[in-house]
């Protein structure tokens, strides 16, 4: 079960053929928790999750059974059949997951709150030992998750809709729900959502910038002095100039030619901005292996 804490969304490492090299996934979500995530949400966009075939969706969740982190390891569908995600959800519940990052499918753009309550009603109906993190992503989904809403679908399945992912921005600061996790999806916000009672984060850029998270997490807990938040929320918005996959996977691949490779429509960053993000990161002072230098 999933508890407060910094989590990324982690990125998938792709081969030369446009398969997912599940090893190297895997491998990279084990170092980053090993240097202080509370745990990884693997299939989500970050991880270029509506692109993976679902086979090897499947395969991936078998050999995440296997590892000693599992119990960090979380999951997305990234799936828009209805019959997809519940497949997808009870086989991977076979392997003793059970917690699932869901948004409604995103294909189309006439999404109600009368369908989105029937979508996760049926789900439930037919895995009622699921449990669900709605993922409120307005730009990817077309369907913004309204705060009324929220509370209506917490209220019909309280043993299962245990939280939200908030990267559309307008649920954190308005969800009040005993027992319920909130999670802004942009770390920048971690500071004030911990102020206002959220749980943590699932973030893309904290695939990066997790000893950062972590230290603003745990001086928080600890009632000591923030001195990450600044330099955490700056790195952010360096990212947040360019699209956030491709930025991501172009300032990894400098560090590792694993993560050179994207699926299509996807692509690294041309050689003009790589250089100027690259240039923005050392001006601030920023390394994977530095993340809080002065």
């Amino acid at each position: 079960m999933i508890k407060k804490g910094v989590y990324a969304a982690t990125l998938s490492v792709i081969d030369e053929n446009g398969s997912l090299n599940i090893d190297e996934t895997i491998a990279h979500a084990e170092n980053i928790i090993k240097e202080g995530l509370h745990g990884v949400f693997f299939l989500g966009s970050t991880s270029c999750a509506q692109y993976i075939s679902l086979d090897e969706k499947k395969e991936l969740v078998s050999k995440l059974s296997l590892s000693k982190f599992k119990n960090k390891f979380f999951l997305g569908t990234g799936l828009n059949s209805y019959r997809d995600n519940l497949n997808f959800i009870k086989y991977s519940m076979e392997y003793g997951f059970t917690t699932f990052l869901m948004q409604p499918p995103a294909y189309g753009a006439g999404n109600t709150e009368q369908g989105v309550k029937f979508f996760f009603d049926q789900i439930i109906k037919n895995i009622p030992k699921v449990k669900i993190i709605l993922y409120n992503f307005e730009k990817l989904s077309g369907f913004k998750f309204e705060a009324e809403f929220v509370k209506k679908l917490v209220s019909a399945h309280p043993k299962n809709i245990v939280g939200a992912k908030d990267s559309t921005g307008n649920l954190f600061k308005n969800v009040k729900i005993k027992d319920f996790l909130m999670f802004p999806g942009d770390e920048s916000k971690l500071l004030d959502g911990l102020n206002l009672g959220c749980s943590g984060t699932i973030s893309a850029v904290i695939n990066l910038s997790h000893s950062l998270a972590r230290k603003v997490f745990d001086d928080f807990k600890n009632n000591k002095p923030q001195t990450a938040n600044e330099k955490l929320i700056a790195v952010r918005k360096i990212f947040d100039d360019y699209n956030l996959i491709s930025a991501l996977h172009t300032y990894m691949s400098t560090k590792n030619s694993k993560f050179k490779n994207l699926l299509p429509p996807l692509i690294l960053l041309n050689s003009k901005d790589k250089k100027e993000l690259l240039k923005k990161l050392e001006n601030l002072k920023f390394g994977i292996n530095k993340n809080i230098a002065a």
